[in-house]
This record gives structure tokens, C-alpha cells and sequence, in this order.
């Protein structure tokens, strides 16, 4: 069928050439790609270049996309299930045909990073620490933004006195890392401390009992330990009392239950935590009266979704498209609610230097060791 066409417009072309009229010579070029043939006559009048059929979409059996464990692992399962078919859909309109995206949950924030440059990960929404400690295995594509919050202080004192926290909706490329003391008696005693404009002591802090992430989470521990050392000169691994947990979620009940009297978190963490506060954790007052700040980080750039350098089904193109879904995604109110869990409102283009801060931040952390 298809040498039979090239013949037809052959035929066609010739007879224009016969017919002439004073026109110029008419030139015909066929393009031998998967049923696509173009046809150019550059004639007094020019035509533009016509591609008759559409090329044929890429199929990719299964792209699989990689979240850091900051919530319960199914409870971000849940909330993520609409971005598989968002992105199915978004990336057809780039002529990709993904049969399947599959979302995973690590079960660190290192696996995620690990998945990423062992290529068993495709994209990864990893935080920027996650991804400096990572970058040879993987490349960011773009930067999450997030709502802004009513308080931004690097003063303890000022959130609690301004309690409880909002979201505004004024977007930002980052956040804080803060100190929150619970209801156990000891977590009273310290915010009562702060709350009344006094200093805390190194042998106070450490004498408290903590609860802190693995040692990428940029606010679950590598802010926390630089607020530490610019503080006390002293490191996250030095407290005496501090385990790891695995979710900010079993962190607040960690609280809620006094087996830990200070936890580090992200700054908006009480607005996800605060029904679970009162309806799962057990507590009878709320998250805002119960708890305090006693103590801030600098800024933290915001999360970022990178790709696997080492993926089997990663290609430049690829990359680009997987980009623009996003970007597109998150313009779009049901891709707002696929990514709300991560506070994500939407995605800017990054760049490696864009992170610089996070890999100084991890190069001071490494001299502390």
C-alpha cells in the first residue's frame, strides 16, 4: 500500500511538471520513517512541508515513580493513586504510551535515592537533601512549590506566641525545619523555658528525649543538627537520647504518647498532624495547645523530582516529558490534591546549582562527623 501511494504522488507530481504554467520546478522528497511521507513543492507561492499520518507513540511498559517515606506509606499510597493516570495522560500528549505507572513508598529516604541510581526507580520526589547525596545516580528536573505559612520567625517564641500556624497562598521555593517539645513533662518544662525569653542549655536539650529522621531528611535531621552546631557547637548524634523514626507520622505519636519529648519536623507538620492528633494519637486538648516550638531552622530548599541517569527506560526525551506532565499536572486542581500529602502546589524547572546551599549544608555535616 505504501509504495503504491509514493507512486500515485509520484504520477501527481509529474503531471504538475507537464502542466508547468510558468510555475518553477517542483521537488519531491519522501521520508521513509514509520508511515509518515512528505511532499515539498517550492513553487512562486510556498507551501508549507505536510506530514501525512502521525507517527507512531513510544510505548513504555511500566514507569515507576518513587516517594520518600515522610507520611505513613499508605496513607501516601492513597492519596497519590489519581497522579498514575494524570501522568498516563499527560505524557500521551508527548507521545509516550505508558501502559502502567506504579507508585512506590521507600522505606527510607536513602532507598528512594538508592532505587534511583540502581535505575529500579524512574522519578523520584525526593527532598534536596536526598538528592545532593544522590546526584551521581540521578538528575533534577524540577523544584515543588509550596503555600507559604503566616509565620516564617527564626524565633521559637514567636511562633507560640501566634499560634496556631496558617497557610497563605503565597507561593515559596522553601520552608523551615522547627523543634517541637510535646506534652510530657519534660517537654513543658523546656517550652516553658522559651516561652518565658530564657536560654536553653546544651545539658537540657540533651537531657530530653528525641525523636529524629534518617540522616537525608533536611528537616527531620540535617537542619536540626546545623541549628544545633550553630547554637551549642554540638551535632544531632551527639544527644544522648534521640531515636530515628520512620515517618513524621509515628514521630507525633511518639509525642502524643510521651515516649519522646521533642520531635524535628517540617514547619506546616501540625496542620497534617492535627486531627490525627486528637482522632488517632489519643489526646483530648489540640495539637496547638498542647505542643510548642523551641527552636528554628534556616530556609530549606524545597523538594524536588528528579530522574534515574541509569533508568532502562529514561531517554533525554523522556526526561523532557516527564518534566512538562508534571509542571502541567500540578497546574490543574486534581494534581494539586494527588501531591497535597508533600504540601506541593506546584513545579518550577531546576537545576543542579540550584542546590548548592544543600550541598554545603551536607559538607558542613561531614565535618561535624
Amino acid at each position: 500500500m505504501r509504495k503504491l501511494s509514493i507512486n500515485l504522488l509520484t504520477g501527481i507530481a509529474l503531471a504538475a511538471l507537464l502542466m508547468g504554467c510558468g510555475k518553477e520546478k517542483a521537488e519531491i522528497s519522501v521520508d521513509t520513517g514509520p508511515e509518515e511521507l512528505t511532499m515539498q513543492q517550492n513553487t512562486a507561492d510556498q507551501i508549507d512541508q505536510t506530514q501525512i499520518g502521525p507517527a507512531e507513540p513510544t510505548q513504555i511498559d511500566k514507569l515507576i515513580v518513587g516517594f520518600v517515606p515522610s507520611h505513613e506509606p499508605d496513607e501516601i499510597i492513597a492519596t497519590t493513586e489519581p497522579l498514575k493516570e494524570l501522568l498516563i495522560n499527560e505524557l500521551a500528549t508527548s507521545g509516550y504510551d505508558v501502559k502502567e505507572v506504579e507508585i512506590v513508598v521507600g522505606s527510607t529516604y536513602e532507598s528512594v535515592g538508592e532505587g534511583l541510581s540502581a535505575g529500579t526507580i524512574d522519578v523520584g520526589l525526593i527532598p534536596g537533601g536526598t538528592y545532593v547525596q544522590y546526584d551521581d545516580g540521578c538528575d533534577v528536573i524540577l523544584t515543588a512549590t509550596r503555600d507559604g505559612l503566616s509565620l516564617d520567625s527564626p524565633d521559637p517564641k514567636v511562633w507560640n506566641d501566634n499560634k496556631p500556624t496558617t497557610r497563605t497562598k503565597e507561593p515559596i521555593t522553601y520552608y523551615r525545619s522547627i523543634v517541637i517539645a510535646g506534652p510530657s513533662d519534660a517537654g513543658k518544662a523546656i517550652a516553658e523555658k522559651v516561652n518565658a525569653g530564657e536560654e536553653i542549655t546544651w545539658d537540657e536539650l540533651d537531657s530530653l528525649k528525641w525523636s529524629i529522621m534518617d540522616s537525608t531528611s533536611p528537616a527531620g535531621f540535617v537542619y536540626p543538627s546545623l541549628w544545633i552546631q550553630s547554637n551549642y557547637g554540638k551535632h544531632i548524634a551527639d544527644l544522648t537520647h534521640a531515636e530515628v523514626s520512620d515517618n513524621y507520622g509515628t514521630a507525633f505519636s511518639k509525642l502524643a504518647n510521651g515516649t519522646v519529648d521533642v520531635l524535628v519536623t517540617y514547619a506546616d507538620a501540625r496542620l497534617d498532624q492535627a486531627e490525627k492528633w486528637t482522632n488517632t494519637y489519643g489526646r483530648t486538648e489540640s495539637i496547638w495547645d498542647e505542643t510548642n516550638v523551641i527552636g528554628v531552622s534556616d530556609g530549606i530548599y524545597n523538594d524536588t523530582i528528579c530522574v534515574s541517569k541509569f533508568s532502562p527506560v529514561m531517554t533525554e526525551a523522556l526526561k523532557e516529558a516527564v518534566k512538562q506532565a508534571f509542571i502541567n499536572v500540578g497546574n490543574t486542581q486534581e494534581g494539586k490534591e494527588a501531591v497535597s500529602i508533600y504540601a506541593h502546589t506546584g513545579y518550577m524547572e531546576a537545576t543542579s546549582s540550584d542546590y548548592d546551599s544543600e550541598r554545603a549544608a551536607q559538607k558542613m555535616m561531614m565535618a561535624l562527623d
